[in-house]
């Protein structure tokens, strides 16, 4: 089984479980960060010596042993090549992979970083569609779509019994991870194992590369909007790194619910390409933007979509509204900025956390596709044989919209 995958760490305590308390990034909150400041976070966070890296860059299956030194690429572990192919336990599906897509979770596990431990060579991948082929052994939940059918893999996973997971909560459960996290394969293989619960039937009209944009980073923007800040028609909202997945899929979203959006962004490119996705006003990252937007708006957005963390935090609690809402999604840019306590009480600013979304969220993603109104933006597509060079450009941050990798 051709796939990619996480070949080696240079040293066990390299990886190292995401303590969201202690700013870590590499859970499942921060799976789709933006990439403007993802390039110089990661770079940071890849110090480490002694990896397994492929041989020619997309050559699968050709592999050699390489020493890095101190501050190498986390791509130096990223390998494609064969692998066997993955068991499958009662309950669970086979998917053959027609489209998968590359999310900054993928780097995060390059770099050791996980929600849970570790053991290479690890999958990567959290997003992926295509075709039944299989399911384990035993009874096929009834709910199944059918062998053949054009699936959508919902990439979280839960214990499916916790009172969280029975009411519907499934992102409060106690023990959720996501595809390509720990014993859980991701889906950048020819084919990938997925809980048969957690299959979306695909309608005819709804493209495998399409979908397979979903079910991160679209997924986190559009429970970031509608659950934790209930927006609604009229409202303004501000997001930071303009050419990231999460704020293309935040004004994508935005777009369609008549919904105003701010955009920042460190070049005048990249502030450009904002306008041209229908943002309202693209301004430079950096807090002297909050005058700006407080007259823009008469006195702040409704709701900032923070994605950045400490490089943006300062600006994000100066642009909001009193009483408006920050939610947070991750922060690939640091995870410990100064609170500013004293603004956010005097002003009663709410502050909400947000990760990935709920299982009937990507269903309504789903529908959206399927009545076109959302058209998913994509970067480029890219063969798995050579996934390696779709992997430099998200760790450079160069990519506009998502970038798909096809079996």
């Amino acid at each position: 089984m051709l796939a990619a995958y996480l070949s080696a760490v240079a040293d066990p305590a390299m990886t190292r479980v995401a303590d969201a308390s202690a700013g870590d990034a590499g859970s499942a909150g921060s799976a789709s960060g933006t990439a403007e400041h993802q390039s110089s976070a990661t770079r940071e966070a890849s110090a480490g010596e002694g990896v397994t890296r492929q041989s020619g860059e997309g050559t699968a299956g050709k592999e050699m042993a390489s020493k890095g030194a101190a501050g190498s690429s986390p791509l130096d572990r990223l390998a494609i090549g064969q692998l066997p192919e993955p068991d499958l336990p009662p309950g669970w599906a086979m998917v053959k992979m027609a489209a998968a897509s590359l999310n900054h979770h993928d780097i995060w596990t390059l770099q050791g970083v996980s929600s849970r431990p570790i053991s290479p060579p690890q999958v990567l991948g959290c997003d992926g569609a295509g075709t039944v082929v299989a399911y384990g052994p035993g009874p096929v939940p009834a709910t199944a779509p059918p062998l053949g059918s054009s699936v959508l893999a919902y990439p979280v996973i839960s214990c499916r019994e916790c009172a969280n997971c029975r009411s519907g909560n499934e992102l409060l459960c106690r023990d959720v991870a996501l595809l390509s996290e720990g014993k859980y394969q991701g889906t950048l293989a020819e084919q990938f194992p997925v809980p048969a619960a957690n299959l979306v039937m695909l309608p005819d009209t709804v493209t495998p590369t399409a979908a397979a944009c979903m079910g991160t980073t679209y997924l986190t923007a559009y429970h970031m909007m509608y659950d934790r800040a209930r927006l609604v028609p009229g409202n303004t909202l501000l997001i930071h790194g303009a050419t990231g997945g999460v704020a293309v899929a935040v004004m994508q979203l935005a777009k369609i619910g008549g919904i105003s959006v701010i955009a920042t962004a460190r070049n005048e490119a990249k502030r450009q390409f904002a306008l041209s996705m229908g943002a309202v006003l693209a301004l430079e990252s950096d807090t002297a933007s909050a005058r700006e937007i407080q007259k823009f708006t008469a006195g702040g957005v409704d709701a900032v979509m923070e994605t950045v963390g400490a490089p943006t935090w300062e600006l994000s609690l100066r642009s909001v509204k009193p009483d408006g809402i920050v939610v947070v999604s991750g922060a690939t840019g640091g995870g410990n900025p100064a609170a500013m306590l004293q603004r956010v009480f005097w002003r009663q600013i709410r502050i909400a956390g947000s990760t990935m979304g709920t299982f009937q969220e990507l269903n309504r993603l789903v529908g959206l596709l399927a009545r076109r109104q959302l058209d998913p933006l994509v970067d480029s597509i890219t063969p798995l044989s050579v996934a390696a060079g779709a992997f430099a450009k998200l760790y450079q941050g160069q990519q506009s919209g998502k970038l798909v990798i096809i079996a």
